[in-house]
């Protein structure tokens, strides 16, 4: 959905990847290494230009538990 619509504010390029970044919280979550916050990256094909989205405003929910909790479990 994002590449269909995606136009570059610095370059005005039409072409982008976008690729999804976990990241820890602070206290237990990041001593555990339990990855709950989701990101999307979109970044320019043409310049190198990056955003970061927040995976959950995006889809208009919190992402839930069970996902950090399998990922503890089998280490992904």
């Amino acid at each position: 959905m994002i590449e269909d619509r995606y136009k570059c504010v610095k370059c005005s390029g039409g072409e982008c990847t976008v690729k999804e970044i976990a990241m820890t919280g602070s206290g237990v979550s990041r001593l555990l290494d339990v990855q709950h916050h989701l990101y999307l990256a979109v970044s320019c094909i043409d310049c190198g230009f990056s955003e970061l989205y927040d995976a959950d405003v995006l889809l208009g929910k919190k992402a839930g538990m069970l996902g950090s909790v399998l990922d503890l479990i089998f280490g992904r």
